[in-house]
């Protein structure tokens, strides 16, 4: 199997999918000026206690208060609260970590109300983003994570994962990172470091020990609260920093600032593969270069089709994720209804994972498989699904099909489910029904060109418009794009681009930044 990961970056956003033997399985997409994600450290107040959660709420910069459980504060609390009290005393000169104190472990049957108070600045770290009505979910037992390994202040041991089997292995990585781990620190040896040399890992602990650092200094600097005091790394990184494997054959991005933090941040995890990581330059959108403009209006929405007419229809609630397996038109299995059921059911299997992955569909998952009466076609389902979850990172669990016929998974939720609205509005009525004749869309077109360029003043630009007015456009030897080159200049050019409807349009400049042509009468 190979593995691509394509990288798009706009002016508003930034997407990212993998891509495993061309097949779409993975895509994010978050605001540039997205805050809150998993891993950002806050410097931040206690805003209210809650006695009968035994928890608390803390004010970090969000429209609503984040959670902060009593058993989330960790059991080094009370050394991080005296530590943060020794830093802030001298904001001139820093506190070295090295010489904080240890102090006693917080009792796990403790409460909140004896352990903060109103106003406390506490020192707290997002596990889990803002998702519906609720705000962020937080940590006070903070963590630093990198490729091979995971660095815990104030903690005291070093753990190997428990997926590396070899004994002589783990022995000898829980040795080596005992002798270049930092004082008061604890470390998590993650699975990818098996084999790996001493210098790689020594490499990376100093990357882990320096954002550590760098986050107390802004404690000390800042007076400002809540402040964010450590900024996980943008999502494209995050998710390489986990997925990241020697299948990968390439990694295209389309920005130059993003291609250059990508290319260190392999180089740096990966000397001999910094080459993969390649700058697409070609004037087609990237994701519609590869494909994944297309699978992405197919794989979201509530119905998805997969072999021969079968297909899935997914629902979101507040408290559950419900999915409905259907044959369809599909024809029937000659062998019967319960191999025609079986053979719908696998293929339901096959599709679900990867929409879990895809979604980030996180919390209760409750499928509703087509009934089967064999006990052995229902194991070999449960086995099917097991199997196809297994390249699943997120944590999960799965139960064998209930009486009812009902699969019911758990996932870890971290973040919103990635739901696309793949429905498409007329660009043109905005869902009125009526609209200017198609034909005269040219038209339309080209009284734009001419305000552009004879008006606005810009005279390099691309038109986006549908694939299929598009290829109008440039059709025949004197073409109408010839016909505007001549009239207003060679700087006019005409891009197709999947993710628009019929009639609508997009105009960039040079630059790639977005300009709005709308006039009032058609956003009307």
């Amino acid at each position: 199997m190979t593995s691509e990961v394509v990288i798009d970056v706009q002016e508003k956003d930034i997407a990212t999918a993998l891509l495993e033997d061309k097949r779409l399985v993975e895509y994010q997409n978050e605001p540039r000026s997205a805050t809150f994600s998993v891993g950002n450290v806050y410097i931040a107040k206690v805003k209210k206690l809650m006695p009968g959660l035994n928890a608390c709420f803390v004010d970090v910069g969000y429209e609503r208060d984040a959670f902060l459980h009593y058993l989330d504060l960790g059991s080094q609390f009370n050394s991080y609260a005296k530590y943060l009290k020794q830093v802030q005393s001298d904001r001139k000169k820093l506190y070295p970590f090295a010489k904080a104190s240890h102090l006693p472990d917080l009792p796990k049957d403790g409460s909140v109300q004896s352990t903060l108070t109103l106003g406390q600045e506490v020192l707290v770290q997002i596990v889990k983003e803002p998702i519906s009505t609720k705000g962020p979910r937080l940590t006070a037992e903070l963590s630093f994570a990198g490729r091979f390994l995971v660095l815990i202040p104030f903690g005291d041991k070093v753990s190997v994962s428990s997926k590396i089997k070899n004994g002589e292995e783990r022995a000898r990585l829980k040795q080596l990172v005992r002798s270049i781990k930092p004082k008061n620190c604890g470390v998590i040896v993650r699975t990818v470091a098996e084999g790996k040399r001493v210098a790689e890992l020594d490499g990376e602990m100093k990357v882990l020990t320096k954002r550590w650092q760098d986050a107390i200094v802004k404690v000390q600097k800042t007076q400002q609260r809540p402040q964010l005091v450590y900024e996980e790394a943008v999502r494209a990184i995050a998710l390489l920093r986990d997925i990241f494997n020697p299948s990968f054959e390439n990694i295209y991005i389309n920005d130059e600032e993003a291609f250059r933090q990508v290319k260190d941040y392999v180089s740096l995890i990966a000397p001999n593969k910094s080459g993969i990581v390649k700058r697409y330059t070609g004037k087609v959108p990237i994701f519609d270069n590869f494909n994944i403009t297309k699978q992405i209006k197919s794989s979201f929405g509530k119905t998805i089709n997969y072999k021969h007419g079968a297909y899935l229809i997914i629902e979101h609630t507040e408290a559950l994720h419900v999915v409905d397996v259907n044959s369809g038109n599909r024809t029937r299995n000659e062998n019967g209804q319960e191999a025609n059921a079986l053979e719908v059911n696998l293929g339901a299997a096959d599709e679900l994972a990867r929409q879990l992955r895809l979604r980030d569909m996180g919390g209760i998952i409750v499928v509703d498989f087509i009934d089967m009466h064999l006990a052995e076609d229902r194991q070999m389902l449960y086995e099917r699904m097991c199997k196809n979850m297994q390249s699943d990172r997120a944590r999960h669990n799965i139960l064998p099909l209930s009486k009812f016929g009902l699969m019911q998974i758990t996932r870890q939720r971290v973040r919103p489910v990635m739901d696309v609205n793949v429905d498409e509005t007329c660009p043109t009525c905005n869902g009125t029904g009526k609209i200017k004749s198609s034909i005269l869309f040219t038209d339309l077109l080209e009284r734009k060109i001419d305000k552009l360029v004879n008006k606005i003043g810009i005279k390099r630009f691309t038109l986006h418009v549908h694939p299929y007015v598009a290829a109008y456009i440039n059709q025949g030897v004197f073409s109408l794009k010839r016909k505007w080159q001549i009239k207003y200049g060679l700087g006019v050019n005409v891009i197709p681009s999947q993710k628009l409807a019929f009639l609508q349009y997009e105009f960039y400049n040079s630059k790639k930044q977005f300009i709005d042509m709308k006039e009032e009468i058609e956003t009307k």
